[in-house]
């Protein structure tokens, strides 16, 4: 009769086949994100890399290119043996800038990725332990740490010649597979070395007798219960204590065990670190707000990788992620006596995000992807430009100031968009003299309105009267309630002051849209405009064309759509719209449209549904034309649609409305808002 195989050979025959993993914490984090696959971005004109694995879910990451691009680096660094391994990776930044979510985020991509067949961490246990007459009724016992099975096979003989010879003969792992092995040695736990010594002795040294005192068990992967994946939030001064961390000695366990030698009468499990030692990820939040002696034991963890209590010791295998905010990372700084804790931690300042396109996926987050109901359990609308409205509000807040931008032509660089005659190396230079600044706080994206305020100034919008009554969150209602965040949460008087600024800004910009969106409606289009935009930069490509005949039509290839088309050039039309540039002298004409063409050249090759909706300018000019020549002036049409006692201006209007509701996506609420607010001269630029 065939003996059955121990647990341990099985689980070395599992590994030898590939069908299991014995990697630290850090080359499963770096082997999961790179599996996911990589992109090359440009994010303010350098190259980087996005992967793949923080855009994927109903809620991800959004933007934080650098502090990805810093966190995989550490980890890859780490992974390869670098000095990263003995370092916590810290983010820094002001709140409620993604720092929390960020990390939580990775533990959730941890916990699926090891949850995968293949990728599943295990552990081991001793079973029938209480045959040894020392631990009492204790019969099982877990190792504390989750130490892999691999560190017991590495650990089964005092002479790490006798392990690796029995790896050769009874795993069949070949001198190579050996050797790769034991350049990640460590040894075992003080608890599980030390029972793993009461086995041998109380088998006298028989090793397959030994082995049928092991039992291998996957480690759990409930969130819960802060295995592989732990959080230790910062506590007042008076609660904390390093139990939280490390652990304490158990009275339970000492009833049980008689030999008060043995290092099982510490329960680890009641400290988060261990929960986590077996190739977990140890999220330490608001880190530098713990007390001195916390800190201080976070040190040794980070240094040395293992828990330490009254001289016993346990290796463990740990990626460490702290968060900090600016405040308490300065406060922790001044304090010079600190400094090894600082010199122990990869420091990344996390920005705001300062794309304003990006922006509003951050802002349907804080809007909330539910359908949003009103006090009375109403249906509650969503203008279709408060997203736009908040995001370019919010965003503007954390652009520093600059002698060589406008703060719009900041917003649009920083978007990828085009800002006149301002190129993107401008941004860049503006970005790398801001950066230079040691004051983190001026850095580039680094102080402003955050993803909370946002979220409350959502919370402040839904709970008005105005939302209620009308049964919609109307866009121009979002600059009331900003205002009312910054002036309730913003205590510092000068970032008070330029956020007002700032919403000025915004509503100007806001404004703009609101006129094209009344030029959609008036032609009963919601495309007119950015059909008009594209026929005055097809005219300027088509003006000097060779074919074009006396009758001025010129045929040319829809990119978008690869059909030959055929255009009337109107002369008048384009000269119109460059006088409303500001574009007087022929130099001047030629200097635009040779940029106009050049944009066309290089966006239409690599995109070709672009629009041009980006250049502001542009379309505001567009729309003021049209405007003008289809309207006889947009005073004229504010007039008709604020004027409605004669029968055609209300015809008018009920008609704008019915477009803007069946075409547009407003509702009748916001419809007569907007159509209100831009028949006001408010926030006129």
């Amino acid at each position: 009769m065939p003996t059955k195989t121990a647990p341990l050979i099985q689980h070395l025959k599992e590994y030898k086949a590939g069908k299991r993993r014995f990697e630290n914490a850090f080359q499963a984090v770096s082997r999961m994100i790179l599996e996911a696959g990589i992109e090359k971005v440009v994010v303010n004109t350098r190259t980087t890399y996005d992967f793949k694995i923080f855009r994927t879910g109903r809620k991800h990451p959004v933007g934080m290119y650098d502090e990805i691009n810093s966190f995989v680096s550490f980890v890859k660094d780490a992974a390869e043996g670098g000095s990263s391994k003995e370092m916590a990776f810290v983010l820094v930044g002001e709140p409620g800038n993604g720092k929390t979510f960020f990390v939580e985020y990775l533990c959730g991509k941890y916990r699926q990725f090891l949850a995968q067949e293949g990728n599943r961490k295990y552990s081991f246990r001793y079973v029938g332990m209480d045959r040894l007459g020392s631990y009492g009724k204790l019969s099982v016992i877990e190792s504390q740490t989750y130490e892999d099975p691999m560190v017991l096979a590495m650990n089964l003989f005092p002479d790490p010649d006798d392990n690796k010879k029995f790896l050769a003969e009874r795993a069949g792992l070949s001198d190579a597979e050996i050797e790769k092995l034991f350049l990640s040695y460590r040894s075992l736990g003080a608890c599980s070395g030390y029972m793993w010594n009461d086995i041998r002795n109380f088998t006298g040294g028989d090793i397959d007798e030994m082995l049928k005192f092991v039992e291998i068990i996957p480690v759990p992967l409930t969130e819960s219960l802060g295995t592989v994946t732990g959080k230790y939030p910062a506590k007042d001064k008076i609660t904390s204590s390093a139990v939280d961390l490390l652990g304490d000695e158990s009275i339970q366990r000492l009833l049980h065990i008689t030999d008060t030698n043995n290092p099982y009468r510490f329960d680890l499990r009641r400290g988060a670190l261990a929960r986590v030692a077996g190739g977990g990820i140890h999220f330490a939040d608001e880190i530098y707000k713990n007390k001195k002696d916390l800190v201080q034991v976070y040190l040794g963890v980070i240094q040395n990788r293992t828990i330490e209590i009254d001289g016993y010791r346990w290796p463990i295998d740990t990626l460490i992620v702290a968060t900090s905010n600016n405040s308490e990372f300065n406060r922790f700084l001044s304090e010079k006596e600190e400094a090894p804790i600082i010199d122990r931690c990869r420091i990344c300042y996390v920005s705001h995000n300062t794309n304003y396109r990006m922006q509003e996926q951050l802002t349907s987050y804080a809007i909330g992807g539910e359908t949003k109901t009103t006090l009375l359990r109403e249906d509650c609308h969503l203008d279709p430009n408060l997203n736009y409205s908040a995001s370019v509000a919010v965003v503007l807040s954390r652009l520093p100031r600059s002698e060589k931008l406008t703060p719009v032509e900041t917003l649009k660089l920083a978007a990828g968009e085009v800002a006149g005659e301002k190129s993107m190396k401008t941004l860049a230079e503006v970005i790398d003299i801001l950066n230079q600044d040691p004051d983190i706080t001026k850095r580039f994206g680094q102080k402003g309105i955050g993803q909370r305020n946002l979220g409350r100034t959502m919370q402040v919008l839904a709970e008005s009267s105005e939302t209620n009554e009308g049964r919609c969150m109307v866009a121009h209602d979002v600059f009331r309630a900003l205002e009312r965040v910054v002036l309730d949460y913003v205590p510092d008087s000068s970032d008070r002051a330029k956020y007002l600024d700032d919403l000025k800004i915004a509503k100007g910009l806001y404004r703009e849209r609101i006129m094209t969106e009344m030029f959609n409606a008036y032609m009963d289009e919601p495309y007119a405009i950015r059909r008009d935009v594209m026929n005055y930069v097809n005219m300027i490509v088509g003006i000097d064309a060779e074919s074009l005949g006396p009758d001025r039509i010129w045929k040319y290839k829809d990119p978008q759509t690869g059909q030959l088309k055929a255009l009337k050039i109107d002369e008048r039309y384009v000269r119109n719209i460059e006088d409303r540039l500001g574009l007087k002298t022929e130099e001047q004409r030629e200097s635009f449209r040779t940029s106009i063409r050049k944009i066309y050249g290089q966006k239409i090759s690599v995109d070709p549904s672009y629009d041009f909706m980006d250049n502001l300018e542009l379309v505001k000019s567009v729309t003021d034309v049209r405007l003008k020549s289809d309207i006889a002036g947009a005073g004229s049409l504010i007039g008709a649609l604020a004027n409605r006692t004669n029968e055609e201006n209300q015809k008018l209007y009920d008609r704008m409305i019915t477009t803007m509701r069946t075409k547009l996506g407003y509702c009748r609420t916001c419809a007569e808002k907007t159509i209100e607010y831009f028949c006001t001269q408010e926030d006129e630029v």
